[in-house]
Formats: structure tokens, sequence, C-alpha cells
């Protein structure tokens, strides 16, 4: 399917559909203390780079995610992909569009936190060859949380 992933705003009202599907996703499966999504305004902070990834016939979109820059790191962020979207790449090709700007910004490691219940993630991650780590940043340990990094000296073909 062709794909076109490029950075768009979080208040796009394509954007904010899918970030809604995520967040109520996100609060249907944990406990609101064990969320770390952010908001709409959060995303549209300096720093923070959203992407969508869209049809390039018909435009619709089909998933997003952000890349926010950090004290010597990039994190990924509201990773998320339309039900209809799911199983065919979209999000293997959008972690690897967000390597590509971590490296072309000269960002050593990539870092992630994601929810125990969420297995396609998971997997998704294991599988771009992010390991398992301890907490990061302000993050603390919470029973559903999982965390990882990836160096981005070769980041993965997508």
């Amino acid at each position: 399917m062709p794909l076109a992933i490029r950075p768009i705003s979080p208040r796009d009202p394509r954007a904010r559909a899918l970030l809604s599907e995520s967040h109520a996703l996100m609060n249907a499966l944990f406990p609101p203390e064990e969320n770390h999504y952010l908001d709409i305004d959060a995303l549209c902070a300096e720093g923070i780079t959203f992407y969508g990834a869209e049809e390039e016939e018909g435009g619709e979109l089909l998933g997003c995610a952000a890349l926010a820059r950090r004290d010597g790191y990039g994190e990924v962020k509201s990773m998320f992909v339309a039900p209809v979207a799911r199983g065919i790449g979209v999000a293997r090709r959008l972690l690897c569009h967000i390597e590509h700007a971590a490296l072309a910004e000269g960002l050593p490691m990539l870092r992630l936190e994601t929810g125990d219940k969420l297995a396609a993630a998971v997997s998704l991650y294991e599988d771009s060859g992010f390991t398992r780590r301890p907490p990061f940043g302000a993050y603390e340990d919470s029973p559903s949380s999982i965390f990882y990094e990836k160096s981005v000296a070769e980041p993965a073909r997508g």
C-alpha cells in the first residue's frame, strides 16, 4: 500500500480522531496513574515532531507516532495504528521513519514506554531490536509498564 509518512499537526481532525481512539484504549486497559500518553497540547510542544502515516490515495490517516527530543536521546510517543490498518506494516514503517529521523538529528538512542497488555507493540519493538531497560526520565516503575531502548546507529529497515 502506498503510504506517506510526514509531520502533521496533532490538531488535524484526523489525528485528533486517532489520538482519541488511542487514549480511550489506554484508559480501558490501564489505571489512570499508569497511563503516560501525551495530550494534544503536549504533542504540539517544541521539541516534539508528530508524524502521520497517510494513504497516498485518499488521504486517510492510518497511524501516528511522535519523536520527542530529550536530553541525549529521543523518545517514541503516541504510536497508534487505526484498527482497519493493523497487520499491514504501518507501525513498523512509522517506527523506521522515527529511527531515521533520530539518526539524521544525531540522537544516539531511542527509548520508549509501552504497556504490558499491548502484545503487538511489544512484539514490534522487540522484533525491531529494542531491548528492555529500567524506567528512564520521569517514569517510575509500574506493574503495567515495559521500558525499551535502542541505539539508532543502524536503524531498522521498513
